[in-house]
């Protein structure tokens, strides 16, 4: 008979990758640290390798990205990153994309690119799969690696070329249907973001390359951001401060630190943000283009469409950009890629301290709390570095006087020093 063993996630047998010094390409603090905690590993200029403990922070946020989209009513489905060039030659992009499409030939010499988005793609998917406005309205989307050849990487995966990507794509009988799937989106992104715990803004936005009609962008507020927001000290009203300067006499975005807000509440405040976010109405741009065409209660019609993307991989960097001391990184505790570290010191009475790890690791576990235990041969300074650096939220440290007296020291990430807890409390004090 087969006996299965627990298995105990330990750090003995993880690949943590952390290190003491900064990279000396990394410009900005969430690059810095997700080089030093051991998260990603560059490849090559602006494409990276996901080590364990990235790929579980990043596996966090498509979850809720996930759940966020399905509880709105959208299916999963997966597409293609290598697309047909004739698709974009259809839809007339293939030029005014410009040289971020990264397009090459097969063997046999058909042309070919690297997916920035899809919006070619699940139009040309759905002139087979809809064909009766009956089926409408719907919505589509995929977690997925896009490439965008940038001219110039930089930040880490905040601007990479390869990064992961979440698109959606709705289709409706007309623009009464697409402003009600562009709300219910829009609704579903505030609770994905919600959720994730992160300060961001709802910015009014240009279109872009995408194009289409309205447009908003979801950004964090963080210092090492791109782009310059406008927002109101009195009500929701935000944009780009670009696209606000365009219809101001200065053109100038910094000419904005004290003006009146457009929507007559308040003043307008400057921040930075990154975007992680961006939501379109697309309309009948694609359908009309791609020949998208399907059966109305009357007549033939182009489906009203919208688009709808997250950066996945983006996300994990901003979160770091808010979220930091000197240490390291301080994650909410959505993202943490542990909730617990249990560290060993004082290894005097070894079997002993390895027996109490054991127990409260199953105990912890018992109550589905992640946790890494920490077994190292390595000085206890070394490992609470580690620890802090990688940013779990709380640390318990067993020694000599855990056994000595059964009180457990438990240590918040941004605590300087640990509190006794008894055995009893751990768990409720943990989870609340």
């Amino acid at each position: 008979m087969l006996v299965l063993l627990s298995y105990f996630m330990k750090a003995s047998h993880l690949i943590l990758g952390t290190q003491r010094e900064n990279p000396a390409d990394a410009e900005i603090i969430s690059h810095q640290f997700m080089i030093r905690a051991g998260l990603i590993r560059q490849v090559s200029s602006g494409i990276y390798n996901w080590l364990p403990l990235g790929k579980k922070v990043l596996q966090k946020v498509e979850n809720i990205i996930r759940k966020g989209m399905n509880d709105a009513g959208a299916q999963e489905i997966l597409m293609p990153m290598v697309q047909p060039a004739s698709l974009w030659e259809e839809s007339g992009r293939i030029d005014k994309y410009g040289q971020e499409l990264l397009v090459f030939f097969d063997r046999h010499e058909n042309k070919f690119c690297l997916g920035p988005t899809h919006e070619e793609i699940i139009t040309d998917l759905c002139k087979n799969l809809i064909t009766s406005y009956k089926q409408l309205p719907l919505n589509l989307y995929q977690i997925q690696t896009k490439f965008r050849d940038e001219i110039r990487p930089r930040f880490g995966v905040m601007r990479s070329r390869e990064f992961i990507m979440k698109d959606a794509y709705s289709f409706d009988i007309d623009k009464e249907g697409m402003d009600k799937s562009y709300s219910i989106m829009k609704e579903a992104y505030i609770q994905i973001f919600d959720a994730i715990g992160l300060n961001y803004r709802i910015v009014k936005a240009d279109s872009g390359a995408i194009g289409g009609s309205d447009s908003e962008e979801f950004h964090v507020l963080a210092d090492a951001g791109e782009d310059l927001l406008a927002f109101s000290d009195k009500s929701d009203y935000a944009i780009n401060a670009e696209l606000l300067a365009e219809h101001k006499e200065s053109k100038n975005p910094a000419s904005l630190e004290g003006m009146p807000s457009p929507d007559g509440k308040g003043l307008l405040k400057l921040k930075r943000g990154i975007e992680v976010g961006h939501i379109f109405k697309l309309g009948s741009k694609y359908s009309e283009v791609l020949n998208l065409k399907i059966q109305g209660e009357d007549k033939d019609i182009y489906p009203e469409m919208g688009c709808y993307g997250i950066g996945a991989s983006r996300i994990v960097a901003a979160s770091i950009e808010q979220n930091y001391d000197d240490k390291g990184i301080i994650w909410p505790k959505s993202l943490a890629p542990f909730e617990v570290a249990i560290v060993e010191v004082n290894q005097k009475s070894k079997e002993e301290i390895k027996r109490k790890c054991s127990e409260i690791y199953q105990l912890l576990k018992d109550n589905k709390i992640d946790v890494l235990w920490d077994d190292r041969d390595k000085r206890p300074g070394v490992k609470f570095a580690d620890m802090e650096v990688i940013g779990i939220p709380f640390t318990i440290i067993i020694g000599e006087r855990t056994i000595e007296t059964g009180e457990i020291e438990l240590k918040e990430r941004q605590d300087e020093k640990p509190k006794l807890v008894s055995h009893q409390d751990l768990v409720s004090i943990i989870k609340g």
